[in-house]
């Protein structure tokens, strides 16, 4: 069955999520449970938890993902962003296990000089400070790889696999993917890139796809999304990637933008169509 849905907002209470999925035509999804850009804590009461949880239940809608916030830095050298990064994550799963959330999905952040090796063991450690809910895995996500950020090579997503203590898993975004140099533009590209993740990382360790069009070149390390099918990745690409083996038992989630009169419902109801 084909898990398809984008990332939904909260306002007004976390079960209006689960609302506006239905509405858009989606059976999975992604939230935050707070603004991304400032540091706060999840402000969820037992009330909403049930009703999301009931509602959920109720539309078929699942699994959900709870994306961190944009200021968690995995990888960090420094003491107290470290702290702030590893408290927020532990209100992450405390929330997705109220929540009945299986995943919380967090980028590794950038290591600002500590190096490669030395920004991927801060990120280990710090992963291996939380005490994850049974029921909640933390999910890697893959990175456009600008700048000192890690994630957007394959090998670091291993290496923290490897390195972590945690049971972790991974959530890949195409867009992202593409802009740190995955061809995924054509069959033969996303079969190459796929198999190379296979190799790399592991496909049983591939719980989500962020599904994202891309409005840059492959390789450029620009992170902007654009509607499927209709950027660089292209028609030829999407379509692939969706009826990809190691793919067609993945929810996919959509970030795509609300522009030239398309939004979430546009792109769900696109992916549907190019699902064989």
């Amino acid at each position: 069955m084909l898990r398809v849905g984008a990332h939904e907002s909260i306002a007004g209470g976390v079960y209006n999520a689960v609302e506006d999925q239905v509405e858009d035509g989606g059976n999975c999804g992604q939230i935050f449970t707070h603004s991304p850009q400032v540091w706060q804590d999840p402000n969820i009461d037992d009330d909403e938890a049930e009703e999301f949880r009931q509602l959920s239940d109720e539309h078929g809608v699942g699994p959900w993902v709870i994306h961190s916030s944009y200021l968690v830095n995995l990888c960090t050298p420094k003491e107290d962003l470290r702290e702030k990064s590893v408290d927020s994550m532990q209100k992450e799963v405390d929330a997705a296990a109220t929540l009945d959330i299986p995943y919380v999905n967090v980028h590794l952040g950038a290591h600002t000089g500590a190096g490669v090796d030395g920004g991927l063991d801060n990120a280990a450690s710090a992963l291996d400070e939380l005490d994850v809910p049974e029921g909640v895995t933390v999910l890697i996500e893959s990175d456009a790889g600008s700048g000192t950020k890690l994630g957007g090579d394959f090998a670091h997503l291993a290496e923290i696999l490897d390195r972590s203590a945690q049971d972790l898993d991974v959530c890949l975004d195409t867009a992202h993917m593409f802009a740190a140099g995955y061809d995924l533009s054509s069959p033969q590209a996303v079969e190459e890139t796929l198999q190379e993740f296979d190799d790399v990382v592991g496909a049983e360790h591939l719980q989500c796809v962020h599904l994202n069009d891309s409005k840059h070149e492959c390789g450029t390390n620009k992170d902007e999304h654009a509607h499927i099918g209709e950027g660089l990745i292209g028609e030829d690409g999407m379509r692939a990637f969706v009826n990809h083996d190691m793919i067609r038992d993945v929810p996919l989630v959509l970030e795509t933008p609300t522009e030239d009169g398309k939004s979430f419902a546009w792109n769900i109801e696109r992916v549907k169509e190019l699902r064989a």
